[in-house]
């Protein structure tokens, strides 16, 4: 049955929310453990509740293990080195910039379907919206200012953004081909994403999530059941009552949200220089959709064929 425009407004709404309380609950959980345990315990609750509900829609087959390298390529992409980068990133900066800076996740996006794509050509609109993202970029990080930005933290960030922003346009090429369904392709990578962290993650301590319940809600079931895993589906939901189109502007809303929260929750202080770089980034990955074709316009999160 198809979903309401209410319910995919809904959908809309708590989707950009989660998505900007990703960063408030990695501040949790490495308040406790590690950045690479917090990206294990995250692929692994993600992948649940998204592969239940593969199972039940009946969406899972043995025979797509034959492409088997690609959802291994997906899932360092798009799941385990994305996740750790970001963990990493947040323990070392302000959840605002943090969030802030996930925003140039579609130029990127950008830049990478313009080499690996003969349909996804550099234009002038594009390059206009890359140049406002750099200069975003640049406000945020604050090089000026010696030790104000940790510039580590903006590295990890943005190469967590890079890995992301390269998994859409090898999804097009090599993942939305074989015609497998979102939901079989989001479980296999998250699956083999959460195998690659535990064969080079160092376990010891990770069980100490569960003796703060902060940490272990930020986990399980913020970062998670809610921010991977529910968020999927709520996906779904939100594409089948508004449009692909229409759903795929809710990844301007996660930067935003988190540079709130930072502010309310965390008590982190209002810049005028990051407010500046949110909006210059906001305003290159609008520019960049406008002027794109699909793999423009895919947003943030869990990293699927045919968003």
């Amino acid at each position: 049955m198809k979903a309401s425009r209410r319910a995919g407004t809904v959908a809309y709404v708590t989707v950009g929310v989660i998505w900007g309380m990703t960063f408030l609950f990695m501040r949790w959980a490495t308040d406790v453990v590690s950045p690479a345990q917090t990206a294990l315990i995250r692929v692994v609750f993600g992948a649940l509740p998204v592969a239940v509900y593969a199972l039940v829609r009946g969406h899972l087959s043995w025979s797509h293990w034959r492409h088997a390298h690609h959802f291994l390529a997906m899932s360092i992409l798009a799941a385990a080195f994305y996740y750790y980068a970001f963990a990493v990133g947040t323990t070392l900066l302000e959840t605002g910039i943090a969030g802030a800076l996930t925003g140039t996740i579609p130029l990127f996006a950008t830049v990478s379907a313009s080499l690996m794509l003969a349909d996804e050509r550099m234009n002038r609109g594009r390059a206009v919206g890359l140049v406002a993202g750099v200069g975003g970029v640049v406000l945020l990080a604050q090089p000026w200012d010696a030790g104000s930005v940790d510039l580590a933290g903006v590295g990890w960030m943005l190469a967590g953004c890079v890995f992301v922003g390269l998994s859409f346009p090898y999804a097009r090429r090599f993942i939305t081909p074989l015609e497998i369904h979102p939901s079989a392709a989001t479980t296999y990578q998250l699956v083999l994403g959460g195998i690659l962290l535990l064969v080079v993650v160092d376990l010891d301590g990770i069980t100490d999530v569960a003796d703060d319940p902060k940490a272990l809600l930020g986990t399980v079931l913020g970062l998670g059941l809610l921010c991977t895993g529910i968020a999927f589906i709520l996906y779904y939901v939100m594409v089948d009552g508004l449009g692909a189109a229409t759903a795929s502007t809710s990844s301007y809303l996660p930067p935003a949200v988190a540079m709130v929260v930072g502010i309310v929750a965390l008590d982190e202080p209002i810049h005028a220089s990051a407010l500046a770089g949110l909006t210059l980034i906001g305003l290159g990955a609008f520019v960049s959709h406008r002027f794109g074709t699909a793999i423009d316009r895919t947003p943030v999160e869990v990293v699927v064929p045919e968003r």
